[in-house]
């Protein structure tokens, strides 16, 4: 019995690390906690390092997704969506950071995006929620063509929310290289958000 229980403790520690589905709570709850503190955020640096902190507090999740490889079917699927709501965060968390500090941008200006990369990170909090209901469901009510139907079309969404961020971030730069352009202060701005080679959004 002693053998059998270290089994199945050992069994059930593997679980937790190779099953993507087991993260989805923890990063739903996390994408609400953020989402809460960026509608609160004043437009400073200061204000913004609880929203920083809640998204270093949640990165381990993410990293340890990324390491789950030989995953199939539904499995991958869940694993890459969440991947992915990790990038749209990391995107947010790290270039508005950068914009906070960029003088080429008004505090209205920054109201505005924080606002926009908050809604994304909301609909993402949604698809994670309802990927939370279906691969966790032990409902009889769907068969597995259904449910890989639904996670493929909750995976494609949020693809597309990470698309749209990362558009809408280099859209909200470009404003400010066209502004440092004009005071030919070029340089500063690649400095602060990096040469092409080394953006990911």
């Amino acid at each position: 019995m002693l053998v059998f229980a270290l089994f199945c403790g050992t069994a059930n520690a593997q679980w937790v690390v190779t099953d993507p589905s087991n993260f989805a709570g923890n990063v739903a709850n996390s994408i609400k906690e953020i989402t809460t503190a960026s509608q609160t955020v004043k437009n400073t640096l200061n204000g913004f390092k609880e929203v920083e902190k809640l998204y270093g507090d949640t990165k381990k999740y993410y990293d340890a997704l990324k390491q789950v490889n030989n995953l199939i079917g539904d499995a991958y699927k869940v694993k890459e969506t969440l991947v992915m709501v990790g990038d749209i965060t990391g995107i947010y968390v790290d270039v508005y950071k950068r914009m906070l500090s960029d003088t080429n941008f008004r505090p209205t200006e920054l109201s505005a995006m924080a606002t926009g990369y908050t809604r994304l990170l909301e609909l993402s909090g949604e698809s994670v929620k309802e990927l939370k209901s279906i691969v966790n469901s032990g409902s009889f009510s769907m068969n597995d063509k259904e449910r890989m139907e639904i996670i493929d079309r909750i995976y494609e969404q949020v693809k597309e929310y990470k698309a749209i961020t990362s558009y809408y971030t280099r859209k909200n730069i470009s404003v400010s290289y066209i502004r440092a352009k004009k005071k030919d202060d070029i340089h500063r701005i690649k400095e602060l958000y990096g040469m092409d080679e080394h953006r990911f959004w």
